[in-house]
């Protein structure tokens, strides 16, 4: 019953969103991002819009197919594509209702393709078209995909993998600030990052076989930063620390470990935890480390920028930073007095001195910043364990 009160009080908040006037895009957003997402379709039709921009009551009318078919240098492939994406479709569902859906599907790929001569059709991108179709229909679906193709899903849309691969490089560099012995673990095997590449291109909607997750998922996406599915790749990995470092260190081993995702992930924790990293250790500062700054011009963090509304709360970076400071201000009350003892424990590598330095700075400001300076002065051997 409480679970259900909670559920009806975040329902209201959503719709009194909606209703107010500008619409409330940051609360939108934190309601994407937080515990069960947006919680019906009926809602994410309403609300996914939203957090694109994108104006419903303007939706061009769909073309028709038959010319789309006959001149698109795609459709073979697209077609191909479609129909090996029976599992995509609800268990249960009948024949030609699917068949229907699939005819859908096509067409809404091949529009937006021919609108956009820039972008390019990719292998996946059915898996991300048939979770909008399946949840607001084939006009608002093809306006949403059409957006976000031209946005989030702009790098995987290249005519080169470059910067899909420029964003993979992102992976390591979020493992190696969390846990440094699996990234020094994954170094030694190879395994490199190309296990994440179907997680990422898909926004996991080919990997996971339950719908409900991946529709949270995209609430969360849709809310926040294009390279966050990077940051929750990474957040999986972390999770499964226990089996990476229990395998033989050589890359076939590893690669077939973590390409096959469990399905009974703890969706909620990871998904509050890949919005912590992201503010903790955001892409501008994993860049460098990244790649090669001319790679990282050309990518979607940076045609994000045209895309941030004009108000800076309805930022999704400064929903996710005002969540993490909330969240560690709650954190602190808790344990306040604790915390003060634990603070110098015992010693560790280097990098766990930055690493909380980071998230001091973060959620204390200067001040706390000054303390935990002083302290590494009069104490340099001790360590800084501020993360549990």
């Amino acid at each position: 019953a409480d679970f259900d009160a909670k559920k009806k009080r975040k329902v209201a908040k959503i719709y009194q969103a909606l209703n107010s006037d500008p619409i409330d895009v940051a609360t939108l957003r934190r309601m994407a991002i937080s515990e069960g997402g947006l919680l019906t379709d009926e809602i994410r039709c309403k609300v996914w819009p939203k957090l694109l921009s994108v104006n419903t009551d303007d939706l061009p009318p769909l073309p028709a197919g038959k010319e789309l078919r006959e001149d698109s240098k795609d459709y073979q492939q697209v077609l191909l594509d479609v129909r090996r994406s029976l599992r995509r479709f609800p268990p249960g569902m009948p024949d030609d209702q699917r068949e229907g859906l699939q005819e859908e599907l096509i067409d809404i790929i091949l529009h937006v393709l021919k609108r956009n001569p820039q972008l390019h059709y990719y292998q996946g991108y059915h898996d991300i078209v048939v979770t909008f179709l399946l949840v607001v229909g084939d006009r608002l679906a093809t306006a949403l995909v059409e957006k976000l193709s031209t946005h989030h899903l702009r790098d995987f849309m290249d005519s080169t993998m470059d910067n899909t691969k420029h964003i993979l490089n992102y992976l390591m560099p979020i493992i190696d600030q969390v846990n440094p012995e699996v990234h020094d673990f994954m170094q030694s095997a190879e395994v490199g990052t190309i296990f994440a590449l179907s997680w990422l291109i898909t926004w996991f909607g080919h990997v996971l076989s339950d719908f409900r997750h991946v529709v949270r998922l995209y609430d969360f996406f849709l809310a926040c930063h294009p390279l966050m599915p990077i940051y929750f790749a990474a957040v999986i990995v972390l999770h499964r620390e226990q089996e990476v470092l229990d395998c033989e260190c050589d890359m076939a081993s590893v690669h077939h470990l973590l390409s096959q995702i469990p399905q009974d992930l703890p969706y909620e924790s990871l998904i509050s935890k890949a919005g912590d990293l992201f503010v903790q250790f955001p892409p501008s500062e994993l860049a460098k480390e990244a790649a090669q700054a001319a790679q990282a011009e050309r990518t979607a963090a940076s045609t994000f920028k045209d895309f941030e509304l004009a108000s800076v709360q309805q930022r999704p970076d400064t929903v996710l930073r005002q969540r993490f400071r909330e969240r560690l201000r709650g954190e602190e009350r808790l344990r306040g007095e604790e915390r003060t003892k634990s603070i110098l424990t015992k010693p560790r590598t280097n990098r766990f001195v930055k690493l909380a330095v980071m998230g001091l700075t973060v959620a204390l400001g200067a001040a706390a910043l000054a303390m935990v300076k002083s302290a590494l002065e009069w104490a340099p051997k001790f360590q800084l364990q501020i993360f549990p």
